[in-house]
């Protein structure tokens, strides 16, 4: 009997810790029941979203940049022409860069416009410009790359949400850990997302427009006469022979010591010629 009441109290602990642990781990499997749950609802989202198109603005979106270059003979008065031709249609020049080889004079323009007044502002431009030597035009669609930037950005913000009610719930430290490494993840995902829907949205919204106008130099060459020439050469060959008296006029001591020792040397040659 008593040998009985021994083994009693032996296996009653044993039973409480096991009925413990089946507790805890069911408690860690319904945590993340509800986590496959939270991403399977994120996928579901996701492809709602997607072929759903009337949830989302569909209208076109269009990056649309050009590239124009041209010759024109009055650089400051084409410089004042484009810049009214951008105020009047809302633009901003982004970069302004002015350079200067041999025979040409550039000056290179980054505009930025509303897409609205794109085609506007080229039109502008061309209406006084005689002959381009580069006018190229381009669009890009991006409608499609928008519309599913939107879906994600929307599954990812609905997708947090239920990680943060799915923390709420954890019961342990290591399921609280493992539920804010994901919501890490995903925030870094949304900021991301965020942050290319927001680029292409400015590129769409402003259009790029690269003008390149530039000046040709020629040297002036004036044909000269048969008598200008002569006139020229007389007028150099007395430069010359006053630059050869100027010479001339620097050496007068050696002139001077040559002289004198000729003078002596002669006299030398007549004494010894008499004897």
């Amino acid at each position: 009997m008593k040998m009985l009441i021994y083994l009693f109290v032996l296996v009653l602990p044993l039973a409480c810790s096991q009925n413990k642990s089946i507790s805890d781990t069911e408690s860690y499997n319904e945590s993340y029941e509800i986590q496959e749950i939270a991403e399977e609802s994120e996928f579901r989202t996701f492809q709602n979203n997607t072929t759903k198109d009337t949830d989302y603005n569909t209208d076109q979106k269009l990056i649309k940049e050009s590239y124009l270059e041209f010759e024109t003979k009055d650089l400051d008065q084409t410089y004042a022409q484009i810049t009214r031709f951008i105020t009047e249609n809302k633009g901003y020049i982004q970069d302004d860069t002015a350079s200067k080889n041999y025979n040409r004079i550039t000056r290179s323009l980054i505009i930025r416009v509303p897409n609205t007044h794109f085609q506007t502002t080229i039109n502008s431009i061309s209406q006084s410009v005689n002959y381009f030597d580069t006018k190229r035009m381009s669009s890009k669609d991006v409608t499609e790359e928008f519309i599913d930037i939107e879906a994600r950005l929307k599954a990812k913000k609905a997708l947090e949400v239920r990680y943060l009610e799915l923390l709420s719930k954890a019961n342990t430290v290591i399921e609280m850990l493992e539920i804010e490494k994901e919501l890490s993840n995903i925030r870094e995902d949304i900021e991301a997302t965020q942050g290319r829907l927001k680029y292409l949205s400015h590129k769409v919204s402003l259009s790029t427009i690269r003008i390149v106008f530039y000046k040709t130099i020629v040297e002036s060459k004036v044909t000269e006469s048969y008598g200008s020439k002569m006139w020229l050469a007389i007028k150099s060959g007395f430069n010359s022979l006053s630059l050869f008296m100027l010479g001339v006029l620097k050496l007068w001591p050696f002139i001077i010591v040559i002289g004198i020792s000729s003078f002596f040397f002669k006299r030398w040659l007549h004494k010894k010629s008499k004897k």
